[in-house]
């Protein structure tokens, strides 16, 4: 029974090739489709899930109110670390890190490169595999460093690194104590080579502060500890060590992936939300590609009738039937399954590309074969489940009589299926588009100063020695037009402090938390700012003003200033008196409308940037190349690097102009395989109405007028896909602007273009069949009449 089976099903793919390669290549590519989205969920929900202990990993956090508002978040000071060591039995080892960049030397070869800075613990709660070296003993001494293998490569070549010597910045010598396997692609962690905590404190960056949030404390706890009973004992860790106010609470590692977005105090959202959308996507892809079989083979019902009729007189029972038909289905999934691979390996490095990530089909897994096994059996169960029950329905006694009819009933399941198909592509074309004109939106936002010719560079190693000396042969050599030191990029927010007090403020305002910057002078100028009152800090004609302060609108809005010009502002014992007023510019994320309170204070010993603007008389080329000899010269052994502004400012998109590339990639794949289906669906139409056809032509019926009669269907059955997409697509796409401050409104426009484009896609799609049986030879078709 079977081999008939197999022989029946072999038969009707040969005797309907091109039936056959559009079911097919539909299900392939809705498959492939499928697999490229859930490689990357797979990825995404296994982030630093894989280590041995992640059961009882966990991240300190801090809560606390700001502006009336509650946050959480992930910095922690030092001291936290060996205080819940010592004081909470409930906790087996704790580890510090932090990360930075600095200058790696071996022998005449040196470089920048992304260091961390971890306890001796570390390795033994993230238990990273070593290729050489022991964990437990890695991080002991104060001189060990850990390579990774890529890293390890790239310093000594083939030769084996442990036991040699490495030169962290210009006076710091380690020796190799451990080489660990890559960091795998499914963990938050980044770094080339790993630093005992020692050096923190040798080099004076370690602090008992309570107040001093920098670092992230990492802890185990031991087996059989309660989470939660260890939150309510260590919430008041900070208050019960200083006047501080935020509480404590330790968050899973293994969830911090997926849900590291504060709202309201608590870890509620993050990457999840892009997890679940893209889930959706992916079955949406697969049911359309499903839809197309069920359509073809139900369309197709004729030329199946008879052998469902004969095989019912001989007794096949309906149960045979249905298994037969969805044996056949699944039999066809298997082959676009075998196909999908195939697509997946070609597009794999590609799609990498976009989404950021190394993913790769892991053929050697047991899981893999498992999963690919139940992924085709559920694709054939569900493309063939429809056409199953719909051919072996069919009455013996009226097929073989030549009674049988297509449904042409105004409700039809095909014709719900093509609806459905077509919503799900215009779905995914609106929200396409309100995903690029929010991009666009933010892009186009004033950012509150010039980038153009924006250039910051670090303070590593003799620049801050030979500051003054590089800043007046920046100006003299003419390659820039000023120049400022700073805290930080003026693109990334990497201090804020609270506890200020000014004329008229009162206890509650204690707690408005305001972006701490810095200058030495020329900021306005350098930065591009508008300076709205006031003047720019300018320690080089007033040197007192290393106790000068600049506000920027929202802070002034904040401390409610109506004069601020002159008034005082302290904190701990510092005070500085405000010298100017900028208009506000945009430090974080230019899709938040609110812009933080940002203070600008005079020179400090934490200033780690210059900020330079080239000047716009030179080339780039030209400007870059003298700034380079100037640092070069005072500066010899770190290699310069410098970062333009506008490429700094370009990263904060990535990840929407990702979230838009894979929205439209599948957008497009969405409407490929729907068009295949119409394409197959005209074809077969245009076939059983070719007699009609030819009486109508005789009877003088235009080429125009027979396309329309052949086309009008299906544009019906698209307008009424169209009409039920919007309502879809809006409540969608408003819920996901919902989560930024600046935003865009969704218009009439986005849904008209939509439907213009899924209407003339489909004329297209069953235009060449229409025309092709309208300007056939009525001769041919009615000759057997």
């Amino acid at each position: 029974m079977l081999k008939n089976y197999f022989k029946i099903a072999f038969r009707n793919l040969a005797r309907s090739r091109g039936f056959s390669a559009i079911n097919i290549s539909g299900l392939a590519i809705g498959m492939a489709s499928a697999i490229l989205i859930l490689l990357w969920i797979q990825n995404e929900m296994s982030y630093d899930r894989f280590y041995q202990k992640s059961d009882r990993l966990y991240q300190m956090y801090n809560r606390d109110k700001f502006s009336g508002k509650l946050w959480a978040w992930g910095a922690t000071p030092k001291i936290m670390a060996p205080t819940l060591k010592t004081d909470y039995p409930e906790v087996e080892d704790v580890a510090r890190y932090d990360d930075d960049m600095f200058l790696v030397t071996v022998g005449e070869t040196h470089f920048k490169s992304l260091g961390a800075l971890a306890d001796s613990g570390f390795f033994q709660l993230f238990d990273f595999p070593f290729l050489s070296g022991n964990a437990a003993q890695a991080l002991k001494a104060p001189n060990n460093i850990v390579l990774t293998q890529k890293f390890a490569k790239k310093l000594f070549g083939n030769e084996d690194p442990m036991g040699k010597s490495v030169r962290i910045d210009s006076n710091a010598f380690f020796t190799v104590t451990g080489v660990l396997k890559d960091l795998p692609p499914n963990t938050a962690f980044e770094f080339d080579y790993m630093l005992p905590w020692t050096y923190m404190t040798r080099m004076g960056w370690d602090d008992h502060v309570w107040g001093n949030n920098s670092v992230q404390t990492y802890i185990l706890l031991k087996p059989g500890a309660s989470p939660d009973a260890f939150n309510a004992k260590v919430k008041d860790i900070t208050t019960s060590h200083s006047d501080e106010t935020a509480k404590v609470f330790a968050y899973p590692v293994s969830q911090l992936h997926l849900y590291g977005k504060s709202e309201n105090g608590q870890l509620v959202g993050g990457r999840i939300a892009m997890v679940q959308l893209f889930a959706i996507i992916a079955g949406f892809i697969l049911l359309i590609a499903c839809i197309n079989f069920m359509n073809l083979s139900t369309a197709r019902s004729e030329k199946r009738a008879k052998e469902v009729g004969i095989r019912k007189v001989v007794g096949a029972y309906r149960g045979s039937l249905i298994a037969q038909f969805i044996g056949e289905s699944i039999l066809l999934a298997l082959l676009a399954f075998l196909i999908a691979l195939l697509l997946v390996q070609i597009s794999l490095s590609g799609f990498n590309q976009l989404v950021g990530k190394t993913l790769l089909l892991d053929y050697s897994s047991p899981w893999f074969w498992l999963f690919s096994i139940i992924f085709i059996l559920f694709t054939g169960l569900v493309a063939g489940s429809y056409p199953a029950f719909y051919l072996s329905a069919f009455n013996p006694s009226k097929v073989l009589k030549g009674a049988f009819k297509n449904n042409t009933a105004l409700v039809t399941p095909r014709k719900v299926l093509v609806v459905l198909q077509f919503s799900f592509a215009i779905i995914l074309i609106i929200c396409t588009l309100i995903i690029q004109r929010q991009i666009r939106y933010a892009q186009d936002r004033n950012t509150g100063y010039d980038r153009n010719n924006l250039v910051y560079t670090s303070t590593q190693g003799d620049v801050r020695k030979h500051y003054n000396l590089i800043r007046q042969e920046l100006l003299g050599s003419g390659a820039a037009v000023s120049v400022t030191l700073s805290a930080n990029p003026i693109t990334q927010r990497r201090s804020d402090s609270w506890g200020f007090h000014w004329p008229g403020s009162t206890e509650a305002d204690t707690k408005v938390d305001f972006i701490r910057m810095g200058a030495d002078a020329d900021f306005v100028k350098t930065m591009g700012a508008t300076l709205l009152q006031g003047r720019d800090i300018d320690i080089h004609d007033y040197p007192y003003d290393t106790s000068s302060i600049l506000l920027n609108e929202s802070a002034v809005k904040a401390m409610r200033l109506k004069d601020p010009i002159g008034k005082i502002v302290e904190r701990e014992g510092e005070t500085w008196h405000v010298v100017g007023i900028v208009k506000d510019f945009i430090l974080e994320s230019p899709f938040e409308m609110q812009v933080h309170p940002t203070m600008i204070t005079g020179p400090n010993p934490y200033f780690q940037f210059i900020h330079f603007r080239l000047n716009p008389a030179n080339s780039i080329t030209a400007n870059v190349a003298k700034v380079k000899k100037i640092f070069s010269q005072y500066n010899p052994q770190y290699p310069f690097e410098c970062i333009f502004t506008d490429e700094a400012y370009a990263k904060k998109f990535r990840e929407e102009q990702r979230v838009g590339q894979l929205a439209a990639l599948f957008a497009g794949l969405t409407i490929f395989i729907s068009c295949l289906g119409l394409f197959g669906l005209a074809t077969y139409m245009a076939e059983n109405r070719i007699k009609e056809i030819g009486v109508r032509k005789v009877l003088g019926a235009s080429v125009a007028g027979i396309t329309t009669l052949l086309a009008k269907d299906f544009i019906t059955l698209v307008l009424a896909a169209f009409v039920i997409a919007i309502p879809v697509a809006w409540f969608a796409m408003n819920k996901w602007l919902g989560t930024y401050g600046y935003r865009i409104t969704i218009g009439w426009g986005v849904f008209a273009l939509s439907g213009g484009l899924a209407v003339l896609i489909a004329i297209l799609t069953v235009s060449y069949q229409s025309i092709r049986a309208a300007i056939a030879n009525p001769v041919k078709s009615l000759r057997s009449q």
